[in-house]
C-alpha cells in the first residue's frame, strides 16, 4: 500500500534543491557536493539503467520510493509483538499500523517521492537494524560481522545512517531476553567510531575506533568461531570495515576522469579527504551553539508539528487543526511505547534509542542555525539562518515515533474492543492528512524546476557564460544539460562556488575562463569580473540570471539587456526600449518568453508550503511579463530585481 501511495504522489520530473544534482551525477557517474555520496550515486546509476524505459528523472525518483518501502518492510523487526502476544491473531495488525503510520509522516513521504539520499539512507538503516536484530537473537558470528559491515557502509552512502548506529550496536549485542554482551557492544562501538572517523576524514577518530576494536580481542575470538584461532579476530573485524569503507575510493577514480559533475575534484588523497570531511563548508562544532539550545529544540518541535496532518496547515505557521492531530498522534505514540515496553522490552529500548538519536541526538550533534521560518522576533534580524528547512535531518526520529503511534492505534482499538482494522485505519490517517501538502504531482510546482531551467538556458545566447545565484538555478540546469542534452554550449557559473579553489580551477581547466594561477587574476579584481573579462576575450556572450543580485551583476558589466529570464551584456548602441530601471529590454524576445511562460503556468498558482522555493521560482518566471508592464516610478520599484524575485 505504501508503494502505491508513493507512486501516485511521485515527482514526475526533477525537483528543486539537491535532486537535480544527484540525477545529473548519476547520469554522468559524477561527484555531487561533499561528502560526494559515492555509493548512493553508483546505486542510483545502476537502478536507472534497469529502468531505462522510464524517463531518467522518474526512474531516479522511483529509487527513493522503493528505498523507503524497503525500510518500512524491514521496520517490522522493531515492532514485532513480544513473547506475550506472539500467539495472538492480531500480530500482523500491529506491524501494518506501525508501518503505514511511519511511512505516512510528511518528511518521510517528501524524501520518498523525489531523488533524495535520505531515502537510501533510511533503507540502509532498515537493513542494518534488521540484521542487528537477527544477530542479537541468534548470537551468530556471521550476522554480527554483517552488522559491522553495514554500519561502516554508511560512510560511502551518507553519514545520516550512522544516527541509527547505537541502535544497531544495542540490538546486535543483546539477546532476546535483554541480556547484553558487553564485549560485542564494545567491538561494534569501536566500528561505529571508526566509521564516524572515516566519514569525517578524521584520523584521530578512526584510530580511536580501531584501538577499541582491538581492545575487544577476547570478544573477537568468540565472534569468529569459524576462523582459525591463530588469526586475530579483531584484525578481521578491521578488515571488514575497510572493505565497506573502500567504496569512497570511487570518488578518487572518477575524479581523475573529470566527469561533468565533479564537485571538489577529489583526484588526490588530500582533496579526497577535503570532500569526505566536507571542509568546503563551515561545519559547526558542538560548541559554541549556532543558536540557543532551547531554540534549536523548539525548532524540532516545529518540524514535529508538520508530520501527521500537514495538509491542515501547509505552511510553517501552526494551525489549530494540524496541531490537534499532532497531539492525537503524540498520545497514540505514548500508548504504543507503553504497550511495546510491556510486550517486548528489548525492541522498545531499541526504538526509544532510535527516537532519542534521531531527535535530541541530531539537535546536539549538528548544532544548526535557526531555520528560515523560526526565531523571528527572538534572534537578531540579521542572524545567519539555514538555507532551507532541515526537517529531513530528523527523519529517523519521526519514523520511530510513527512506528509507535501506528502500534498504539491498533492497541487502542484492541482496548476499545473494536476490530483491529479500525486501528490500522487510524494509523494510516497521516497518509490522507498529508496528501495535498506533500504530493509532488500538483501543478505548477511539479514542473517549475524544469521550466525555470529551460527558461534560463534557452534565453541565453549561443556559447554564453551564464552566471547564476545558487543551488536552485544551478541544479535544474545541470539536470537538463546532462540528462536532456539541452544547451550544453552554455557554461553555467555558480557564483557562490567561486570561493572554492577547485571550482576556479575547473573553470580554468575546462573553459579557460580563469588563469591557471589565482595570482594572475590581478589584485583587487573580483573573480566574477575576471571571468567576464576572459569570456569577452574569447568572444563569448556574458549573461546573468535575473536572480543574481545587482552588486554582483555590476561586477560583471554595466550595459545589460533583458532577454526573457536573463540579462545579457549589450555592447551595441541600439539598446532597444530602456526601462525606468536603467536596464534595456529586448521587447520582442522578452514578450515571446512572457507568452511561453504564460502558456506553461496559465492561471495556476503554487500551494501554501513549508518551502518558499516554489513561490520564489514563480516570481522569477513572472519577470518577463512584469518587465513589460507600463512604466513604474522609481519610488515604487527601482530595479527589475525587485519586480522579478521575492527575496
Amino acid at each position: 500500500m505504501l508503494l502505491v501511495v508513493y507512486l501516485v504522489t511521485l515527482a514526475p520530473d526533477v525537483t528543486f534543491w539537491d535532486a537535480g544534482e544527484f540525477i545529473a551525477s548519476a547520469r554522468s557517474l559524477g561527484i555531487p557536493h561533499p561528502p560526494g555520496t559515492p555509493l548512493f550515486i553508483l546505486l542510483l546509476a545502476a537502478w536507472a539503467r534497469l529502468f531505462a524505459f522510464l524517463p531518467y528523472g522518474v526512474a531516479c525518483n522511483l529509487f527513493s520510493a522503493v528505498c523507503t518501502v524497503t525500510a518500512a518492510v524491514l521496520a517490522a523487526a522493531l515492532v514485532r509483538s513480544g513473547p506475550r502476544l506472539e500467539r495472538g491473531r492480531n500480530d500482523g495488525w500491529y506491524v501494518m499500523g506501525a508501518i503505514l503510520c511511519a511511512g505516512g509522516m510528511s518528511t518521510v513521504r517528501l524524501n520518498a517521492t523525489e531523488t533524495e539520499v535520505y531515502a537510501a539512507s533510511m533503507a540502509l538503516v532498515g537493513i542494518t537494524l534488521a540484521v542487528a536484530d537477527r544477530a542479537g537473537r541468534s548470537a551468530s558470528a556471521r550476522w554480527r560481522v554483517l552488522t559491522a559491515y553495514l554500519i561502516v557502509l554508511a560512510a560511502p552512502l551518507h553519514l545520516s545512517a550512522l544516527v541509527a548506529a547505537p541502535v544497531a550496536v544495542y540490538l546486535a549485542a543483546s539477546s532476546e531476553d535483554g541480556l547484553v554482551d558487553w564485549q560485542t557492544a564494545l567491538a561494534l562501538t569501536g566500528v561505529t567510531i571508526a566509521a564516524i572517523g572515516g566519514g569525517r576524514a578524521s584520523l584521530v577518530l578512526g584510530l580511536v575506533g580501531v584501538v577499541i576494536v582491538i581492545a575487544s580481542a577476547p570478544l573477537a575470538g568468540q565472534m569468529w568461531r569459524s576462523i582459525p584461532r591463530q588469526t586475530p579476530g579483531a584484525m578481521r573485524l578491521v578488515f571488514v570495515s575497510l572493505v565497506a569503507a573502500s567504496a569512497v575510493l570511487v570518488l578518487l577514480v572518477r575524479a581523475r576522469h573529470d566527469p561533468a559533475i565533479n564537485q571538489g575534484n577529489p583526484s588526490t588523497a588530500a582533496s579526497l579527504l577535503e570532500v569526505i570531511g566536507r571542509r568546503q563548508y563551515d561545519v559547526p562544532g558542538l560548541w559554541p551553539r549556532s543558536a540557543p539550545l532551547w531554540l534549536q529544540l523548539a525548532n524540532w518541535f516545529e518540524y514535529a508539528d508538520w508530520q501527521a496532518a500537514l495538509s491542515l496547515g501547509p505552511t510553517p505557521v501552526a494551525t489549530l487543526g494540524r496541531t490537534a492531530f499532532t497531539i492525537v498522534f503524540v498520545g497514540l505514540g505514548l500508548i504504543g511505547a507503553s504497550a511495546q515496553r510491556g510486550a517486548d522490552p528489548r525492541r522498545w529500548r531499541a526504538l526509544l534509542l532510535l527516537f532519542a538519536c534521531g531527535s535530541i541526538g541530531v539537535v546536539l550533534y549538528l548544532n544548526m542555525r535557526a531555520s528560515p521560518s523560526f526565531g523571528w522576533g527572538i534572534l537578531p534580524a540579521n542572524a545567519t539562518r539555514e538555507a532551507r528547512e532541515r526537517d529531513y535531518f530528523f527523519v529517523l526520529g519521526f519514523w520511530a515515533w510513527g512506528l509507535w503511534a501506528g502500534y498504539g492505534a491498533v492497541i487502542l482499538a484492541q482496548r476499545l474492543r473494536v476490530r483491529p482494522v479500525f486501528g490500522v485505519l487510524v494509523a494510516a490517517l497521516p497518509l490522507a492528512l498529508n496528501w495535498t501538502a506533500v504530493t509532488r504531482r500538483h501543478q505548477p510546482e511539479a514542473s517549475l524546476p524544469r521550466w525555470l531551467g529551460e527558461a534560463l538556458l534557452q534565453a541565453s545566447p549561443r556559447n554564453a557564460v551564464l552566471f547564476v545565484e545558487g543551488d536552485n538555478d544551478t541544479y535544474p540546469l545541470w539536470f537538463l544539460q546532462q540528462v536532456d542534452s539541452l544547451r550544453r554550449d552554455v557554461t553555467v557559473v555558480t557564483v557562490p562556488l567561486l570561493g572554492a579553489r577547485w571550482y576556479n580551477a575547473e573553470l580554468a581547466r575546462r573553459h579557460h575562463l580563469l588563469p591557471d594561477r589565482e595570482a594572475d587574476i590581478g589584485a583587487g579584481i573580483p573573480v566574477t569580473a575576471a571571468i567576464a573579462g576572459r569570456a569577452r576575450d574569447l568572444g563569448r556572450p556574458v549573461a546573468a540570471s535575473v536572480s543574481l543580485d545587482e552588486q554582483t551583476r555590476n561586477h560583471l558589466g554595466h550595459d545589460w539587456r533583458l532577454w526573457g529570464l536573463v540579462y545579457v551584456e549589450d555592447r551595441s548602441s541600439d539598446s532597444g526600449q530602456t526601462s525606468a530601471h536603467g536596464i534595456a529590454i529586448d521587447t520582442a524576445t522578452t514578450r515571446a518568453w512572457a507568452r511561453r511562460i504564460d502558456g506553461w503556468i496559465g492561471e495556476r498558482r503554487v500551494r501554501g508550503s513549508i518551502d518558499s522555493m516554489d513561490d520564489y521560482a514563480l516570481g522569477l518566471l513572472e519577470c518577463p511579463r512584469l518587465s513589460l508592464l507600463p512604466q513604474r516610478t522609481s519610488a515604487q520599484s527601482d530595479s527589475l530585481a525587485s519586480l522579478c524575485n521575492h527575496r
